[in-house]
């Protein structure tokens, strides 16, 4: 098994003996009860990172570790990223931790206009710190040392900006049927950016469409069956992974 993943806050420590504290170290010693001679890993969580072992613990909430040289994991290509329609309730934070968990470099909460939840004021802020709370604990739990980045909320015109920037572009459409074919069947770019949008329960509207055409996205079905908003951008994320040769 692979060794578990801590973050640090500022830069990672390199050929020393350093000290995690804080609800980092108090969960190594706490609840992990990590001791001497274990293996750990400390990242900053964008892509730096270091291997170390434990030495011993003080207290309830530090822990020492020797660690070794740091390193730099280079940004994968191309870059994934999805843009995820607000699904209702804690559906968001599911979304984000699955895909999180496969892969996804980077996720854009969109506020869609068939969006039941709205992000706004200070609810909108709080659910934003949910997203991404939860981007870096599943990074942490899937053994990441590059989270996901989790954006501001856009709006459909934002969206549409970050479409036409993109090597590849697509919307995931529900209609088996879809013209365009198959995100299994598409020509895919091997290095850049590929940008995925992906709609809400009620579907991507026709006018929202039209304008992501106009940025050059396709409207593409992922399969015979239509999946949540919340599992669709895990499930296209997994293809997408495959297809370019990054699950290899």
């Amino acid at each position: 098994m692979t060794a578990p993943v801590f973050v640090v806050d500022g830069p990672v420590p390199g050929d020393r003996t350093y000290v995690l504290d804080g609800p980092e170290g108090r969960h190594a010693v706490s609840v992990k009860r990590l001791r001497a001679g274990e293996a750990v890993v400390l990242t900053d969580g964008l892509g730096a990172w270091t291997e170390g072992v434990v030495a011993g613990s003080e207290g309830k909430d530090r822990l020492l570790v020797d660690v070794g040289p740091v390193r730099v994991e280079d940004e994968a290509r191309p870059r994934i990223t999805v843009v995820q329609a607000l699904p209702k309730g804690d559906r968001g934070e599911l979304a984000v931790e699955t895909m999180t968990e496969t892969g996804v470099d980077a996720i854009v909460p969109w506020a869609a206009s068939r969006c039941i939840t709205q992000w706004r004021g200070e609810r909108g802020l709080k659910a934003l710190g949910k997203w991404r709370a939860t981007a870096r604990e599943a990074g942490k739990q899937s053994r990441r040392v590059r989270f996901p980045e989790v954006a501001d909320a856009a709006s459909t015109k934002e969206v549409a900006a970050l479409l036409a920037g993109a090597d590849f572009a697509a919307v995931l459409h529900e209609d088996r049927d879809c013209p365009s074919g198959a995100l299994a069947s598409v020509p895919l770019p091997a290095a850049g950016s590929i940008v995925l949008v992906v709609g809400p329960e009620g579907g991507v509207s026709p006018e929202e469409l039209a304008v992501f055409g106009e940025a050059g996205a396709l409207p593409l079905r992922l399969g015979r069956s239509v999946l949540r908003t919340s599992t669709a951008g895990t499930a296209a994320v997994a293809l997408l992974l495959g297809r370019t040769g990054r699950w290899g």
